[in-house]
């Protein structure tokens, strides 16, 4: 009899409890970590749980973990100026384009909260290690999306 908890719909609410009570830095140890409670998921498997469940991976102790995204707009604009903060160093603003300079492994995570901000000018962002990419959507833009940066430092 195929154990009710492999579906994905139970597997998600597992990675959910996990990530809630523990820090979870990669998707290998969150698949271990699924496997301990019984449950077989591929590496593949769990990275798309993660991009599904729109998991986020935050700074924590010099390092980062999954974390759940808060819900509704002050709660993103709350985390976007928890994660600036802790990783914004800089940014230039040339054209349409900002370019972002982040701490060492925060160029992720700071793309990432500026496309859950939904920001409609803002065509989309480019991480790489310690710089993001924010394509605006006109050159007209770019100084504006640059204000709604400091503004949320």
């Amino acid at each position: 009899m195929a154990d009710i908890r492999h579906d994905k719909r139970s597997r998600q609410s597992l990675i959910q409890e996990i990530i809630s009570h523990q820090a979870v830095e990669t998707q290998e140890e969150l698949a271990d970590l699924l496997e301990a409670r019984g449950i077989q998921a591929t590496q593949a498997t769990v990275s798309r749980d993660i991009k599904e469940m729109g998991l986020l991976k935050v700074p924590f102790r010099e390092r980062h973990r999954y974390a759940l995204p808060e819900s509704g707009a002050s709660g993103s604009a709350e985390r976007m100026k928890r994660i600036l903060r802790e990783v914004l160093l800089g940014y230039v603003v040339s054209e349409n384009l900002v370019v972002v300079k982040t701490v060492s492994a925060g160029a992720e995570v700071v793309a990432e909260a500026i496309d859950a901000m939904q920001w409609p000018e803002v065509a989309g962002t480019v991480a790489g290690e310690n710089t993001v990419l924010v394509v605006a959507r006109s050159r007209a833009d770019a100084p504006g999306l640059a204000r709604r940066l400091e503004e949320l430092k």
